[in-house]
């Protein structure tokens, strides 16, 4: 009884069409890298449309999702703690706030870290070519290995979260998920582009793929598991801080010569169509 209600499940249409947005998202992982037009200074026009876009769909649709969860898990934390202190209670109301902030200050860490470990490999490429070295412009490309995949099993856990709400997401409608998907698409755009700069061939090679299967990951554990809706909405929150810092990282800096009536126009552009659903 049990798997062929599994097996319904599997077959019903939400499943398939979140396979569909999954394969749409593992093929953007997959392709980047091969994006020339992507790369250069100033910043691509295309990546600022895509960061605005990505911040329009947090602002417009997963924050609202988030006071709506908000409520749900206040009433779950009650229901289980009972009588709360004034300090408890106060926590309990911001509790999805606060792991949005979590999950932006953790990649904000990500981002240092790499950066960190870019700047020592220019360190040992300039010693080494003072010395001859013959692997002198290799070391000065990316971050060492350790920094690679503690970022590979951070963006990892981020796209299996992302596979679980193709499925278990606020999508009440076929339409409503293939804006996700939109938007997640155009969001791993600008994050497959900072982690190819930050790991170059590393990223080209292995990190990628790594990615791509952890969408289907996430889509698989949504098949097989679906969460409380108070965990849901803690999940949602960190995905909410974990894209606005990876958005804003690429757009805010100096450096970046970004485009900002590109990105003003993704952002008012998708926070319209939102609205006119």
């Amino acid at each position: 009884m049990m798997i062929a209600l599994q097996a319904e499940r599997v077959l019903s249409m939400p499943v398939v069409v979140a396979g569909l947005a999954a394969a749409v998202l593992a093929a953007v992982h997959v392709a980047t890298p091969y994006l020339r037009f992507l790369r250069g200074t100033p910043r691509s026009v295309w990546l600022s449309v895509a960061g605005g876009v990505s911040v329009a769909y947090v602002f417009v649709h997963l924050l609202p999702e988030l006071a709506s969860g908000q409520r749900e898990l206040s009433a779950a934390l009650g229901a289980a703690s009972g009588d709360r202190a004034a300090g408890g209670e106060r926590l309990a109301d911001r509790h999805v706030y606060l792991v949005a902030l979590v999950g932006l200050a953790a990649f904000y860490g990500l981002e240092r870290m790499a950066h960190r470990s870019r700047n020592e490999a220019a360190d040992d490429a300039g010693t080494a070519r003072r010395t001859d070295a013959v692997d002198a412009n290799v070391a000065a490309e990316s971050t060492s290995a350790a920094v690679f995949w503690i970022h590979m099993a951070s963006f990892g856990l981020y796209n299996v979260l992302i596979g679980y709400l193709l499925v278990h997401g606020e999508h009440a409608t076929s339409a409503v998920l293939m804006l996700f998907t939109a938007a997640m698409a155009l969001h791993f755009l600008v994050t497959d582009y900072a982690l190819f700069e930050h790991h170059q061939r590393r990223y080209h090679d292995v990190g990628r793929w790594l990615l791509a299967l952890a969408v289907f990951v996430g889509l698989g554990a949504a098949v097989a598991v679906e969460l409380p809706d108070a965990a849901t909405a803690t999940l949602i929150a960190f995905l909410a801080g974990g894209v606005i810092l990876n958005v804003l990282k690429e757009e805010v800096p100096n450096e970046r010569q970004s485009r900002f009536w590109a990105f003003a126009a993704g952002m008012a552009g998708y926070a319209a169509l939102l609205l006119a659903l």
